[in-house]
């Protein structure tokens, strides 16, 4: 007898036709359009090509002939990083931005917005099944700020007419509203799952 797990995975894979394809769609192929979402929705520690192999889960190698061919069509831009120069941040340019219009998972999107049950918890749902997976492989995968461990709000300075509203405490480095909602490839879970305060 079929489990609803089971059942619920040959949906799974039936649906992954949305962001997995042989051809090109709109002149990218799959992981084309899997590294540009990605970049797009990646805050600024993780745009680099580190992130992106990890993330579409192929070699180092393969990420970055991925972005060259990104770069190419004028959908990427890469740049040095402030912090250290010997690394690069990729970041989706106009013109990439204006593609992810047409991004083909759009009609999925819109059919989980959809959900009679809700998004919430169809997003809370695979959620939970990625951290187990990720425990049984002894990796993590990318989530939002918002949720992670290593966020908190920053100390206001008396000195400072402009102060910084978070703080990553991984990268040392002052997080803004805006971006607490982006991916991050190094986060961990908070145990209560909310933002500080």
């Amino acid at each position: 007898m079929i489990t609803a797990a089971q059942e619920a995975v040959d949906l799974l894979i039936q649906a992954a036709g949305s962001w997995q394809f042989d051809d090109a769609f709109n002149g990218l192929r799959d992981r084309e359009w899997m590294a540009l979402r990605f970049l797009a929705r990646a805050n600024r520690f993780s745009r680099t090509p580190s992130a992106l192999a990890q993330f579409v889960g192929t070699t180092r190698a393969t990420a970055s002939q991925t972005v060259k061919r990104l770069e190419d069509k004028g959908y990427l831009q890469r740049r040095n990083s402030d912090q250290d120069k010997r690394s690069v941040i990729l970041d989706v340019t106009p013109r990439g931005e204006k593609l992810l219009l047409s991004d083909p998972i759009t009609q999925l999107v819109h059919a989980i917005a959809a959900l009679e049950r809700g998004a919430n918890n169809f997003r809370d749902s695979l959620r939970q099944i990625l951290e187990q997976l990720d425990a049984r492989r002894d990796r993590h995968h990318a989530d939002v700020c918002r949720k992670c461990i290593f966020l908190s709000e920053a100390a206001s300075s008396p000195a400072s007419t402009r102060r910084a509203e978070y703080t990553c405490r991984f990268f040392r480095a002052n997080v803004g509203a805006s971006e607490i909602d982006l991916l991050c490839f190094n986060f961990e879970r908070r145990e209560s799952g909310t933002v500080p305060g």
